[in-house]
């Protein structure tokens, strides 16, 4: 929870390189958040709750709409490639495995042209991320 309270505070910061470890710790809550508004939501027979789940879905991608952009260029800057190829998402079911794929590789060993690598720095820990 630590790393998607991190990503969420840092939400605007596309500067920098970001782990592995942060980028999918981050979509994994993505996931079990929109999938527990889904489950709680759609098993109502009630339309109204059910627009009232489609409600939150869509406010919550708005909340982290912005965040998830940061993270995946921050992810990409990690191993060499421009954020800005977040653009290829654009393109129907390529783009989404491509960036996919691209979040698996490996960090650059040293630094590059996006920073020093965060491997090396310090670890993230629940002290550091003040709740």
């Amino acid at each position: 929870m630590q790393w998607y309270v991190g990503v969420i505070k840092n939400y605007a910061n596309f500067k920098g390189r970001a782990r592995r470890k942060e980028y999918w710790l981050f979509a994994l809550f993505n996931f079990l958040i929109i999938a527990a508004i889904l489950i709680t939501f759609s098993s109502f027979l009630n339309i109204t709750l059910f627009y009232v789940g489609l409600v939150l879905i869509v406010s919550y991608y708005l909340f982290t709409v912005i965040p998830t952009l940061a993270v995946t260029a921050r992810r990409l800057h990690d191993i060499g490639i421009s954020g800005w190829l977040q653009l290829i998402l654009i393109v129907p079911y390529i783009g989404g495995l491509v960036i996919t794929v691209l979040a698996c590789f490996d960090s650059q060993k040293g630094d590059n042209t996006y920073g020093s690598n965060p491997k090396l720095e310090q670890p993230l820990t629940s002290d550091s991320v003040n709740l």
